[in-house]
């Protein structure tokens, strides 16, 4: 490993990150203990100058003993090609910035290592690049034809319907029998998103939690059950949900095994894969969350075995 190990955040400020709770934190903290030089930007100070990906942006580091856990040092416009490894870790939503954020990296020199791989994180977002497994998820249509919506939901007598590109449990809604509230609750994400909308068949085990499962260049590196609030259908953390254990149960290493050489062919790197039940309902790949209540419920450090699977893919 080089003396010099520079590494690049592409992310969220990090005055709105929870480090009791974050992913990026983790392998932030992870890195800097290992002596890597650590840079801090945002997707919007990217720019690509006569084929040059730069940033505007600030060199860090982290105190997690201290109230201000983290240190920015003065601003400052860095060529990305002095980094070893990019990380995509922003939230979505996916749009046009995202999209040009995606265009510029994919200018970097092939050295670098950029987790994930821009060309497939923009061509496989995560609620459809489920669709590459049509056998192994919910009955599901992408529309914003409200007729075809509700004849869908017709079918499926029970239906989640959510955003195409939300993320967090934003937007997600549950439609039964209630024909004029369906209509009402269709229209409104139509209206708010002008976008096509997702709807699902309902799936009964999520009482039994949304498994996210964390997969490292394709393999198995952790998982863990989210679990709804009473009466609520979302089981995200930013939405309410809480952690319990869980090991691959259902079909989870069959799922695993299907989707490890889709996500090496495409250097979807850093993967976190969500399954209700027997089925397949997400492929998170900009930034997958989960790493520090994995952590706590089964004594594992994802960080570091994130950071060891990256030294040996750069060697």
């Amino acid at each position: 490993m080089k003396k010099h190990f520079n590494v690049a955040f592409q992310m969220d400020p990090w005055n709105i990150i929870n480090p009791k709770a974050d992913s990026t934190y983790m392998l932030a903290l992870e890195a800097q203990q290992r002596g890597y030089k650590l840079f801090y930007y945002s997707p919007k100070d990217l720019s690509l100058d006569n084929g040059i990906v730069k940033a505007k942006g600030n060199y860090f580091s982290l105190h997690p003993d201290k109230k201000k856990f983290f240190q920015l040092q003065k601003t400052k416009v860095v060529h990305l090609n002095s980094m070893q490894v990019v990380l995509v870790r922003q939230d979505p939503p996916f749009n046009m910035n995202y999209i040009t954020a995606t265009y510029i990296l994919e200018n970097l020199p092939k050295k670098i290592l950029v987790i994930n791989n821009p060309t497939h994180i923009r061509n496989y977002p995560e609620k459809l690049s489920m669709f590459e497994f049509k056998n192994i998820i919910p009955k599901t249509l992408v529309s914003s034809n409200i007729d075809e919506i509700l004849h869908a939901h017709q079918k499926n007598k029970i239906s989640i319907v959510k955003p195409l590109y939300g993320n967090g449990g934003e937007g997600i809604e549950k439609l039964e029998s209630n024909q004029v509230k369906n209509k009402v609750i269709v229209q409104k994400l139509l209206n708010k998103y002008q976008l096509p909308i997702i709807i699902q068949k309902y799936i009964k085990e999520i009482n039994l939690g949304d498994r996210r499962i964390i997969l490292i260049d394709g393999e198995y590196v952790g998982s863990v059950a989210r679990i709804p609030a009473k009466n609520s259908i979302k089981a995200n953390f930013h939405a309410g949900g809480t952690a319990r254990q869980t090991e691959l149960v259902f079909r989870d290493k069959k799922i695993c095994k299907m989707l490890k050489p889709f996500l090496k062919k495409h250097g979807l790197f850093f993967a976190g894969i969500d399954i209700i039940g027997n089925y397949l309902t997400e492929i998170n790949v900009t930034s997958p969350t989960g790493i520090q209540e994995i952590n706590r419920l089964n004594k594992v450090n994802i960080e570091k075995i994130f950071w060891d699977k990256v030294r040996k893919k750069i060697k």
